[in-house]
């Protein structure tokens, strides 16, 4: 019982922290032109190819977030599959893996195979453009883990490029920097859904 309270203060501090980052101060779907950095950073991520310290802490954290992703994803099987990729990636990346969540139901509600208008592909709205940017233009941007990976990679350049400011991060993401919608959208959904209490 005690390391459930322990975990539980834990996580509630890291997202109590991010959205007090946040508060004080996309290239992954923008029509912005590649640069060198960010190619160079997504070139290393996809060569790498399990995020969880602890198998208690693995078995909390997918009960916990399969519970709220079920009226999104019914299969169970496929939301702890998609759930154990975001966790991973997210941690990978150094991320908080509920901001990503709330990126996701921002971005494409849970939809892997989503297209927007502008073309950004799956379930973090990744541009296809980066396929061939880092040489890899075979990869397939519906499969979740490249999905995952190039947008977890791209969401911590900008954060690192905004000096951990995640408001103006998520606003670069999105391709909206100057405008609080879309930062909005996803503190709402980060507080309403995936933010652990």
């Amino acid at each position: 019982m005690l390391k459930i309270i322990k975990h539980t203060i834990l996580l509630k501090y890291s997202v109590s922290l991010i959205l007090l980052i946040s508060s004080a101060s996309s290239f992954a779907n923008t029509k912005e032109p590649p640069n060198t950095e960010l190619r160079q950073l997504l070139t290393k991520a996809i060569s790498e190819s399990d995020s969880f310290n602890d198998r208690y802490d693995a078995e909390v954290w997918l009960l916990d977030m399969s519970t709220r992703l079920k009226n999104k994803i019914e299969d169970p099987k496929e939301r702890l599959n998609l759930l154990r990729h975001i966790h991973y990636e997210a941690t990978r990346a150094k991320l908080s893996p509920q901001i990503v969540l709330a990126l996701i139901q921002v971005e494409s509600n849970f939809d892997k195979f989503a297209i927007s208008t502008a073309g950004a592909r799956g379930l973090m709205q990744v541009m296809p453009f980066w396929l061939k940017e880092i040489g890899r233009p075979n990869d397939n941007l519906f499969d979740i883990r490249t999905n995952l990976r190039f947008g977890c990679t791209i969401l911590r350049y900008y954060l690192d490029k905004e000096k951990g400011n995640i408001t103006r991060a998520l606003a670069r993401y999105n391709g909206s920097l100057g405008s609080y919608r879309y930062t909005t959208k996803v503190f709402r959904a980060l507080d309403d859904r995936w933010v652990l209490r």
